[in-house]
């Protein structure tokens, strides 16, 4: 019989056990919460999932900012054995109905600001019979609620604080929870992880890597429904109970610097977008003097970048990579070895191989290859998604997609991907679904979306457009069309008008050519 095993347990109630409860856990603009606090909002949780009928091993869909409703509903529903699964914020009410569709998740959790898709989600998730709205709507989304009959809709604020619940009877490889990834084939997929998950990425890089302790203040702008801000802003700072500094707010030089002043974290976790934005803006150093450690992800980062940073706030930037299907960091830098242009070193717990177009791993330095990586973090699937399963997960090995060199001195390089995914800010975008929206304007013939790297060395989507004949295009129409169509992230920064585009004799288009136009203008710039 399995071990009985719960994150829920091993992050919130065991630092209750050890005399810990009145250490503060999270704050959240002017809300403190400690981790006595935290767990009777996990309690609360569990027993509005009781009220609501949502059995163990259920989903529940999450859509909510970064502040404690997160981890209180997050952990709470790992705590019944329940599978919480965040989503983001920046999706539309479409996209999110796909999504919480193709889960059959039950129940949706909503911040009230994103309560206004809820008639959206509901035409289109058919399992949908229940959603809790945190925190009160205005008064046009108020309108808008009253108007759902067919499914029951609840205010966070209507369940009350009605004691201790009981740890549902889990073990480590117990379903966990689930965070969706376009992935590398843009069709999005449930990532599936299990209960132990988090604790192996807080161990492997919490305490091995970044040596998390009780005294540090945590601040990511990278949210929680990301892999990446899931362990910055809740397992790893849980895991020692330290603190976690939640803002709702998205990250922006002005934000990030408001909260850095304001709260005085000791880590801070960004993105390469936006450590070059906040030297641009000219963030004063004092404002990162209480900060011991930066640490960086999502994307590949510009050693130039890396370089100014450091030399300018005097704080060690960490760049690393890793992948919703890993949870976090399976490959970094350390402090007092950073390699600034390369992806450093494994982590302590994971395996990491490149292997050649002919399926054989490579073996000598400066070689390309496909990067393998094996660790007990790995996702144990994808949710119903067979093809894309055999694809990513060989074996105990994950193929990442992304294409590596290896230094003489074992320090990993990343030069691309085998696909035609874009990674913007570090957020996998799907240039089919770009193009599909394109191509939905009534004056637009075809399109092709490419990633191209700016002349700061940052990735962006850039679009080439085909109108049809005899119409007239500008930008500033196309881009209006796009922001009713897509998420903001998705949108691409440049569009080009071409009167055709570089096919070959099939048809397919030659995006690597489309590529090379871009990097000849940033080239000539």
């Amino acid at each position: 019989m399995q071990e009985l095993y719960n994150a829920a347990n091993w992050l919130v109630d065991r630092h209750i056990e050890a005399g810990n409860g009145g250490k503060v856990a999270v704050l959240s603009g002017d809300e403190t919460y400690t981790y006595a606090d935290i767990q009777r909002e996990l309690f609360r949780v569990q027993h509005a999932l009781s009220v609501l009928q949502v059995r163990q091993e259920d989903r529940v869909a999450l859509v909510l900012n970064d502040e404690a409703a997160f981890p209180a509903w997050f952990l709470g529903s790992m705590r019944s054995g329940i599978v919480p699964i965040p989503l983001s914020t920046m999706l539309n009410g479409e996209e999110l109905g796909f999504v919480i569709d193709d889960s059959r998740a039950a129940v949706v959790v909503m911040s009230a600001a994103y309560a206004k898709w809820l008639p959206t989600i509901r035409t289109i998730a058919s399992d949908l019979r229940r959603a809790v709205i945190v925190g009160e709507p205005d008064e046009e989304t108020r309108k808008i609620i009253r108007g759902e009959t067919e499914i029951g809709v609840y205010s966070w604020s209507d369940f009350d604080d009605v004691g201790e619940a009981p740890t549902a009877r889990t073990g480590a490889d117990s379903p966990g929870f689930w965070l969706y990834s376009s992935g590398t084939t843009g069709s999005p997929k449930g990532v599936m992880h299990r209960q132990k998950a988090l604790e192996i990425t807080a161990v492997n890089y919490g305490t091995s890597v970044i040596k998390i302790q009780p005294d540090d203040r945590c601040l990511s702008a990278a949210k929680l429904f990301f892999a990446f801000g899931l362990g910055n802003s809740l397992t790893f700072p849980f895991s020692v109970a330290a603190t976690s500094i939640l803002n709702p707010a998205w990250a922006t030089p002005k934000s990030v610097a408001d909260a850095l002043e304001r709260y005085r974290p000791t880590i801070f976790y960004g993105s390469p977008g936006l450590l070059a934005s906040m030297m641009d803006s000219q963030i004063p150093p004092d404002v990162m003097s209480s900060l011991r450690l930066v640490v960086v992800s999502g994307e590949a980062l510009p050693a130039e970048i890396h370089r100014r940073f450091t030399e300018l706030y005097k704080v060690p930037v960490l760049d690393g990579v890793g992948s919703t299907e890993a949870l976090h960091m399976f490959m970094c830098n350390r402090v007092g070895e950073e390699h600034p242009g390369t992806s450093g070193r494994p982590v302590d717990g994971y395996d990491v191989k490149l292997i050649d177009g002919d399926g054989v791993e490579v073996s000598s330095p400066e070689t390309p290859g496909y990067l393998h990586i094996k660790g007990d973090s790995i996702a144990t699937g994808y949710w119903c998604r067979y093809e894309s399963a055999k694809k990513a997960f060989v074996g105990e090995w994950l193929r990442t997609g992304d294409v590596y060199t290896r230094t003489q001195d074992g320090y990993y390089h990343f030069l691309g991907r085998d696909n035609d995914m874009i990674k913007i800010g570090g957020i996998w975008v799907s240039p089919a679904e770009v193009e599909s929206v394109l191509t939905e304007h009534p004056d637009v013939l075809e399109a092709a979306v490419v990633g191209a790297r700016t002349i700061t060395g940052l990735e962006t989507a850039v679009a080439f457009v085909v109108p049809k004949s005899g119409k007239i295009l500008d930008v500033s129409a196309l881009e209006q069309h796009c922001r009713t169509k897509m998420a903001a992230f998705k949108r691409p920064r440049e569009i080009f008008f071409v009167e055709q585009l570089p096919k070959t004799a099939t048809g397919k288009v030659k995006r690597f050519q489309l590529r090379q136009q871009v990097a000849e203008r940033v080239a000539a710039e």
